[in-house]
């Protein structure tokens, strides 16, 4: 399926406001998971409070030990300072990255804003090395300004 069929999914899902937040946010995760074959990890972490650090939100994928990462620690602790996407064509690469799982070989990473502030984002792994286009960033940057809009 390709990024333009998606994106009208994409925001269907979002707006079933009979469902909480979490379920909407897991059903966006399901449906990039299931239709691009490049995603074999995808989640949002948000920001943890008043803490310099995020919490794990809804996620589909192997299950992860890093429900918690301070503020600049990781691929996505860097992008909650950063506040720039951060594409990783091949993690191995990477001095600070978190490994989740030893099969993943790529990771990208979208920041979501409310307001002008960084509040989270939503990260993706790929077992596939370096297949994350400028297309996979347009699409994420879509994905995040709609989940924006339901925060």
């Amino acid at each position: 399926m390709t990024f333009k069929e998606l994106k009208p999914k994409i925001v269907n899902l979002l707006n079933k406001d009979h469902q909480s937040i979490d379920e909407r946010l897991y059903n966006v995760c399901s449906e990039l998971e299931k239709h691009i074959d490049y995603y074999n990890w995808v989640g949002f972490y948000f920001k943890n409070g008043d803490r310099n650090e995020l919490k794990l939100g809804p996620y589909v994928g192997e299950p992860t030990d890093h429900t918690i990462i301070p503020f600049g620690k990781g691929i996505c602790g860097q992008v909650a300072v950063s506040n720039q996407n951060f594409v990783v064509p091949d993690v191995s690469a990477q001095d600070n990255y978190i490994a989740c799982s030893i099969s993943v070989k790529a990771e990208i990473v979208v920041p979501i804003f409310v307001n002008g502030e960084n509040i989270g984002q939503i990260d993706i792994d790929s077992n596939t090395a370096d297949p994350f286009t400028e297309d996979d960033e347009r699409f994420l940057e879509f994905v995040c300004a709609k989940v924006s809009k339901i925060l």
